[in-house]
């Protein structure tokens, strides 16, 4: 995995628009953060407080993220107003974007960190985890609460993530990611049998069955969303999983950053044992790892390949 992000996710028995207007105000941190607490109003977006993983102010910035697909919002961070090197996408997910047909309600929240390498410290990457799970308990918690429960709805699914840095450029990803020609190539599980259009088309499985899949590319923000979508016709069973491909140079504010972080989002019913399409993170984890291969070919470098599944500054190498 990309040792510089960080993804944490939770099912929260709330509307998305509730969610969403939470997330929105910078004020509210106070309420379920660890220490992230408002000193200062800047603008309408922006806060000067405090912070739990450095030993001085920062400047916290929201900006929403303008897509029909679901709601979504990114928090920025820095020393200097305007000036952020921190970036933490959040997308939230209704139920029925993971499956169509369900009758569940409330929005499956994803938090996706990146810190960057050169202003990193010891302390923050080994924190990371706990202070933001526990943060994420506490946002659930707050927005239950507040909605009328004693205690923490489960959902019926559950996020888990892949991710891995690919030193080729961003636009390349897209194109071929969102091929479907290509997706012969690296999805090693998947054989196409007949190609609808260079979106869709019909694939047989590692059990040779029958597997539409269509893939669609979405402008988010600075970086792009892939949606890719299974359907096994031959026993009515879809699953759906989502593809961030982020610059590096925005995801750690570092103009001489070169690449993009690949970041897949899959989803997993909590009482389920699939008997179709992926069955474990490691058949995306694995896809991952040949894109990635193939993709820095492509590009000329040669040698980033065995340097590892992390972007490191050419400071560092």
């Amino acid at each position: 995995m990309e040792k510089n992000s960080f993804a944490t996710s939770t099912y929260i028995a709330a509307s998305p628009e509730r969610v969403f207007e939470y997330l929105c105000g910078l004020k509210n941190l106070d309420e379920w953060t660890l220490f992230s607490r408002m000193i200062k109003q800047i603008d309408q977006d922006t806060w000067l407080g405090t912070a739990s993983g450095y030993q001085k102010n920062l400047y916290y910035h929201v900006k929403k993220l303008e897509n029909e697909l679901f709601y979504g919002i990114e928090w920025h961070c820095g020393f200097e107003y305007n000036n952020y090197f921190q970036v933490y996408p959040v997308l939230l997910f209704p139920p029925h974007y993971i499956d169509p047909e369900t009758d569940e309600t409330g929005v499956y929240f994803h938090w996706l960190s990146f810190v960057d390498p050169k202003r990193q410290t010891p302390m923050i990457m080994q924190g990371i985890h706990t202070v933001h799970t526990s943060e994420t308990r506490s946002l659930k918690a707050i927005l239950e609460r507040q909605g009328g429960r004693s205690t923490a709805a489960k959902g019926r699914y559950f996020i888990d993530t892949d991710t891995i840095y690919v030193d080729a450029p961003v636009d390349m990803g897209i194109d071929y990611l969102s091929d479907l020609e290509k997706m012969d190539e690296w999805a090693h599980l998947l054989r196409l049998t007949k190609q609808i259009n260079s979106q869709s088309g019909e694939f047989k499985d590692e059990y040779e069955q029958k597997v539409k899949i269509s893939l669609r590319p979405h402008k988010l923000s600075k970086y792009h969303l892939l949606e890719q979508e299974y359907f096994y016709p031959d026993y009515g069973f879809y699953q759906r999983s989502v593809a961030l491909l982020i610059p590096t140079a925005y995801a750690f504010a570092d103009p001489e950053a070169s690449g993009f972080i690949l970041h897949r989002i899959t989803f997993w019913h909590t009482d389920q044992l699939l008997a179709h399409g992926k069955l474990q993170i490691e058949d995306f984890g694995a896809e991952s790892m040949n894109i990635k291969r193939m993709l820095e070919a492509q590009a000329g470098n040669m040698q980033s390949f065995d340097l590892g599944m992390s972007y490191i500054p050419k400071s560092h190498k």
